[in-house]
């Protein structure tokens, strides 16, 4: 199984907010084991641009905090998963709970 995942970051950590972050985390995963990661810089933050952004990239799975409805609606058109109302952690951490069935998700952490 090969999947990508992008986490969005503030200081290297996940942030509460989607649409907030100063960077991405992209981790790429084969076989179920984090393979690579990357911090990328998002473009500049307009309503739609950051899932296209990240579609394009070939990301398969969100790990967020939390985000607006307009942006879930655009990953779900896309086909991308997305897990919401994580509350902290790492992006290598956080992937690899998510591939042991132990990634806590809970309400959307965005309130618009």
């Amino acid at each position: 199984m090969k999947k990508k995942f992008a986490i969005p970051t503030l200081d290297s950590q996940l942030t509460a907010h989607f649409g907030h972050c100063d960077k991405f985390a992209i981790v790429d995963v084969e076989d179920n084991q984090v393979v690579y990661e990357e911090f990328i810089n998002p473009p500049v933050h307009q309503p739609g641009v950051y899932p296209k952004f990240l579609a394009d990239k070939g990301v398969h799975v969100i790990i967020a905090g939390g985000m607006g409805q307009k942006a879930q609606d655009l990953f779900a058109m896309n086909n991308i998963e997305v897990h919401m109302g994580v509350q902290n952690g790492s992006p290598k951490q956080l992937v690899e709970k998510y591939l042991r069935n132990q990634l806590q998700t809970g309400q959307n952490l965005c309130d618009h």
